[in-house]
């Protein structure tokens, strides 16, 4: 029975560890070989086929370094006429649309009549195109993007995506002409991002996108409704002179330096919303033309609506100012919001502290009964 009980013992158990230990090996093997794995897509290039790479969420930073495009390659894609579409990747280089080939204004086709507008009003007969689409989607740009031109225009035929992509150095589209829509959703910039005199035809979005040390939208255009939804401006952030011709939508945005929206024009409904201005904002001379709200708004440094004109509701519902907000000749539907009253935090904190120590009185009277 001794013997019966020693030959059952052993190989059981050793077939058992054998094949524990090639199962383990097995599946080890299989996660290393499926985490190492990074998914390249590249199309194959052809006549007027937009230049294509995407690599996976997976591929290590290494990897996507010895993917790296270059911005003198993007720059060749894009005077042959081609579209970008990057996701993923990692762009080296400044990519310098100013130096794009410049074509004979009146041989660019199917121009949309705001731009030929703006064309004829330069008085320019030589202009640089961007004909495809250009996306570049969660990948980081490490060199400037754009062409920094103050006379002339390049015009971006196509629509132009930067979703989730971050930019190390300035962004630049300064004399820009958006003739599909634009959006910067999820971006980051870290440097200066630049749009003077840019026309947007098309919607444009910046919904959470993050700005750095500079921005500027100097007597830009937005003939469609543009969005800044939960947008942060870091840096100084001018909206000088801007036309927005549809809705705009700045709610729950957060400005940290200063900001101006003089001289501008809000064709249609302004939202402002739980917007945050850490420091001085000014609407001198800023002409609304529909509904405005500046609702649950925080103003902690100078504010200026000196010279504006409201045309339509104008809503401070529950607004704070930190300090007296000027509303010299300014054109308003009710008088103007001042600061204090029951929605300034410092009133509710003593409001607060009041209802705490008649609380803690009761509380001790019933005590002492």
């Amino acid at each position: 029975m001794k013997h019966c009980a020693q030959s059952y013992r052993h190989p059981l158990p050793r077939l058992t560890a054998t094949a524990l230990l090639a199962w383990l090996l097995l599946a080890l093997g299989e996660g290393a070989s499926v985490q190492a794995a990074c998914s390249i897509e590249r199309t194959s290039p052809g006549a007027g086929a937009p230049f294509s790479l995407h690599l996976g969420k997976e591929c290590s930073e290494q990897e996507r370094e010895a993917q790296a495009v270059s911005a003198v390659e993007l720059l060749a894609v894009l005077n042959e006429g081609r579209g970008i579409d990057l996701v993923g990747v990692t762009v080296t280089g400044d990519l310098s649309l100013d130096q794009l080939s410049l074509r004979r204004a009146e041989a660019v086709a199917d121009l949309p009549p705001p731009i030929r507008e703006a064309i004829r009003r330069q008085g320019l007969k030589e202009v640089r195109v961007i004909a495809g689409p250009m996306s570049i989607r969660d990948s980081v740009v490490r060199g400037k993007v754009g062409s920094q031109l103050k006379d002339g225009v390049v015009i971006a035929a196509g629509p132009v995506t930067m979703t989730g992509t971050k930019f190390e150095r300035a962004v630049d589209f300064s004399q820009t002409a958006f003739a599909g829509p634009v959006d910067f959703s999820n971006a980051i910039l870290l440097n200066e991002g630049f749009f003077i005199g840019s026309l947007f035809l098309r919607a444009a979005t910046f919904e959470k996108t993050a700005f750095g040390t500079h921005t500027r939208f100097h007597k830009a255009q937005f003939l469609e409704a543009v969005t800044f939804h939960r947008a942060g401006f870091s840096g100084l952030a001018e909206f000088i002179q801007v036309s927005f011709e549809k809705a705009a939508d700045f709610s729950r945005t957060y400005f940290k330096m200063g900001t101006g929206f003089s001289g501008s024009r809000f064709g249609g409904m302004l939202d402002f919303s739980e917007a945050l201005f850490e420091r001085e904002a000014f609407f001198m001379f800023t002409v609304f033309e529909q509904d405005a709200y500046f609702r649950r708004v925080t103003f902690r440094g100078e504010t200026s609506f000196s010279d504006s004109e409201f045309k339509g509701l104008d809503d401070f519902s529950k607004t704070f100012f930190n300090t007296q907000p000027r509303f010299d000749r300014a054109k308003i539907s009710g008088a103007p919001p001042k600061p204090g009253g029951l929605q300034d935090p410092r009133v509710l904190y003593v409001i607060a502290a009041a209802l705490f120590a008649f609380t803690l009185l009761f509380v001790f009277v019933l005590r002492r009964r």
